[in-house]
């Protein structure tokens, strides 16, 4: 079952997202809930974004992708996932 958007927004009773730190310049780590196809992005200027509806292997793609910001600009937000600004 697929969550509408304003169910995707973490409450306070929620257990966070476990994140995986990084190496990039302009991300500083990730998380992805595999049940859902949440991708959870944290830049390191303090956003927070999620990107809904994403498929694994597009989180394995940024995982292993040389450029991460690269890779989550061309696969991820110019692929247009909808998604969410959450900090």
């Amino acid at each position: 079952m697929k969550r509408s958007l304003p169910d995707i927004f973490r409450r306070e009773n929620e257990a966070a997202m476990d994140l995986v730190p990084v190496q990039s310049s302009n991300l500083a780590a990730v998380g992805y809930e595999s049940n859902e196809g949440v991708l959870e992005v944290h830049f390191k200027n303090g956003a927070v974004y999620q990107y809904l509806n994403v498929p694994v292997l597009v989180h394995q793609g940024l995982m292993v992708a040389s450029s991460k910001g690269g890779y989550l600009d061309r696969f991820v937000k110019k692929a247009g996932y909808r998604y969410v600004r959450v900090h």
